[in-house]
């Protein structure tokens, strides 16, 4: 699949879910089954899962939920309610279980808490002096929706809990949820219990939700004043105490065998168990470590969900379509005869790659298995290859770009020393028809530049039309042929007008990512925004093509080096970065930082004992901090572990920079 269609079939995803998450969250009358709602997620979530150049804010990873309504009060979560990563097989824990002990440097012990991941509605119990005094909705996981008095109706919710033990003030978070043979009741009113329990939480009068049979179990807390629980097994416990339900199927187990033994075990009896479930959640049971390992932007990395297996139905590929995107790659993408899996009529299937396609011999005509499990694209498995026509014919992945006939290549990959998977076109800048509407696409991104009314299809009929054909095109619009065109009035094209001139003011960072460079993302950015300062150093950099001055930017490596150089090499490139600084009031956005490391750069060199470098230096750009990667007189702290480089060490004694022991980097940090 090209790059420019995969971005656009992602992006008209991500407006489709948004559209329904309202339906479903702030109408409370969902438009699509819950079975197509949640494949429709898990599509995106899988898309981004693949191509790292899928990345947006409307992002399930990013959203949770939908936008709290006017109709209730907001109240922002002291603690956000993220939503879980997702694991498929044992792979994927083995994966979980190593990036835990990569980030806490340790091969110490730790056990899990097990619990099954019931398919309902999040909400927020704050109690104060022993009283319920705010019940909220998830909302988007930084606000939610104060529903107190409908989350009262709730008999398995304690309004008042009279226990020595209670904490004076402590957040619970649980499941709402309605039961399967309560739902039988209702079934005709609802699509299915979830929407069911999620329609009665947003009702304005509390005796209409008190009307439907909801139930409400504990498993976890948000905010708690003082924690004197050593393990997530003893605070459920402690909550049994408290007078709330937990879930009797929780377990505790010691490792990814016995994860994988239970999960079986477990997806076995799903069906038979009176409340829907979608998998398990594992959780590391050491409350310390939880504290730990944190959250990355979108996810707890102490917890992830184990999802059900897959389902799966064979079908026959009609044709083998290539896709391109912005940064050049061929995808290609398997075009079969709809088949229904899991609720959802599958009609493409990706092939991932020009190995892929060999290594299973995928050929037009074949009838293959597709596969959908959990947030995973639909993706072929095998070939029925006794199945085969006699006078099938291998398929052959194009050596020239199907867009402008560049040649195609395998980049060689230096770390590896192997050649990549994915094949390129050579015609990466704006030559190239495909790569150039992606890139226009990205441009006007929400992580970008952020231009309402300016989507994937309005890109692309505005390509046609040849109003676009560079980013500074869109500036530039003749409002006068828009209103005529079909679908476009007076108020959608002021509408059109209104946004882009406000996207002409843009933060660096934003601009930066903006130009869809590949290997710079959002984060990296921020490291050269931040480093750069303004838009005319920015501009000088790329006119010198010093791009070695950030290697000493922690983040900033080789690749990214290359990938900058091979950008500005393009002379149109440099052009319109110099033309979209004349029309665009670019600034550098601006953090008040008051950490107790204002200011101070440091760098690591030697083993850290008892704490990796990535959460190191997590602690340190908590504290308002700089993280350096080489020795430079812009240095204030050479932290040493174990085994250090010699060299850095002698470099930093001779330009008088503090070397300092991890020990000493604590106490810095009190």
């Amino acid at each position: 699949m090209k790059k420019t269609e995969i971005k656009k079939n992602y992006l008209l995803k991500l407006k489709e879910l948004s559209k329904h998450n309202k339906f479903y969250y702030d109408d409370s009358k969902p438009a699509i089954s819950d079975i197509e709602y949640d494949n429709l997620k898990l599509d995106i979530l899988k898309l981004e899962e693949k191509y790292n150049f899928l990345k947006n804010k409307s992002s399930p990873l990013n959203v949770v939920g939908f936008k709290p309504s006017k109709t209730f009060e907001k109240y922002e979560h002291k603690v956000q309610m993220l939503s879980l990563s997702n694991a498929f097989n044992k792979d994927d824990l083995i994966n979980f279980e190593k990036k835990i002990y990569n980030y806490l440097n340790s091969k110490d012990y730790f056990n899990y808490s097990v619990e099954p991941k019931i398919d309902g509605i999040s909400a927020s119990l704050t109690y104060i002096d022993k009283k319920l005094i705010y019940g909220v909705s998830r909302g988007d996981g930084k606000f939610g929706e104060i529903i107190t008095e409908n989350l009262k109706t709730i008999d398995d919710i304690p309004k008042f809990i009279n226990k020595k033990s209670f904490p004076n003030e402590i957040e619970i978070r649980g499941e709402v949820f309605i039961k399967k043979k309560d739902f039988l009741k209702i079934k005709d009113n609802f699509a299915n219990p979830r929407n069911a329990a999620s329609g009665s939480l947003r009702q304005k009068d509390p005796a209409e939700t008190r009307k439907i049979p909801l139930n409400f179990i504990a498993y976890t807390y948000g905010y708690l004043q003082k924690n004197y629980f050593k393990y997530q097994s003893d605070f459920l416990k402690e909550l049994k105490k408290w007078g709330f339900k937990t879930n009797k199927e929780n377990r505790i187990l010691e490792n990814i065998d016995e994860l994988i033994k239970y999960h079986h075990q477990f997806e076995k009896i799903r069906f038979e168990l009176d409340y829907d479930v979608d998998g398990l959640v594992y959780k590391i049971n050491n409350l310390n470590l939880q504290s730990r390992l944190g959250f990355t932007s979108n996810s707890p990395r102490w917890a992830i969900a184990h999802k059900f297996s897959a389902d799966s139905a064979n079908t026959k590929v009609l044709n083998i379509e290539i896709q391109i995107g912005r940064t050049g790659a061929l995808t290609p993408v398997a075009k079969v005869e709809p088949v229904n899996i899991g609720g959802v009529v599958v009609s493409n299937a990706t092939l991932h790659n020009e190995d892929e396609i060999i290594r299973k011999d995928i050929r037009i005509g074949d009838i293959v298995e597709i596969e959908r499990a959990g947030d995973v694209i639909p993706h072929v498995v095998l070939v029925d290859k006794n199945k085969r026509l006699k006078n099938s014919k291998r398929f052959v992945f194009p050596k020239i770009c199907p867009s402008c006939g560049s040649q195609t290549i395998k980049e060689y990959n230096q770390s590896t020393k192997k050649y990549d998977a994915v094949r390129r076109c050579t015609n990466d800048s704006y030559g190239c028809e495909k790569i150039a509407i992606e890139k226009i696409k990205h441009f006007i991104s929400k992580e970008a530049l952020n231009i309402d009314g300016l989507g994937k299809k309005v890109v692309e009929k505005f390509w046609d039309l040849n109003f676009i054909k560079k980013p500074q095109d869109i500036f530039k619009l003749n409002y006068k042929n828009i209103v005529n065109l079909d679908g476009w009035g007076k108020l959608s094209v002021n509408n059109l007008k209104n946004s882009i001139e406000n996207s002409k003011k843009v933060t660096l960072q934003k601009f930066i990512y903006s130009l869809g460079i590949r290997h710079i993302g959002t984060e990296n950015a921020k490291l050269i925004s931040d480093n750069i300062k303004n838009i005319s150093n920015f501009i000088d950099l790329i006119k010198s093509e010093n791009f070695e001055k950030f290697l000493n930017i922690d983040g900033i490596g080789e690749t990214q080096i290359k990938s900058l150089r091979n950008f500005f090499s393009n002379k149109l490139n440099k052009e319109i970065v110099i033309e979209l600084n004349a029309i665009l009031k670019i600034e550098t956005q601006r953090i008040k930082e008051t950490g107790i490391l204002k200011d101070k750069t440091f760098m690591f060199t030697g083993k850290l004992n008892g704490i990796s470098r990535a959460e190191a230096k997590s602690l340190i750009e908590k504290n308002s901090g700089i993280t350096l990667s080489s020795v430079s007189k812009s240095l204030n702290y050479l932290v040493v572990g174990e085994k250090p480089t010699r060299r850095k060490v002698e470099q930093a004694k001779s330009l008088g920079i503090n070397i300092i022991s991890l020990r000493e980097l604590k106490k810095l940090l009190n």
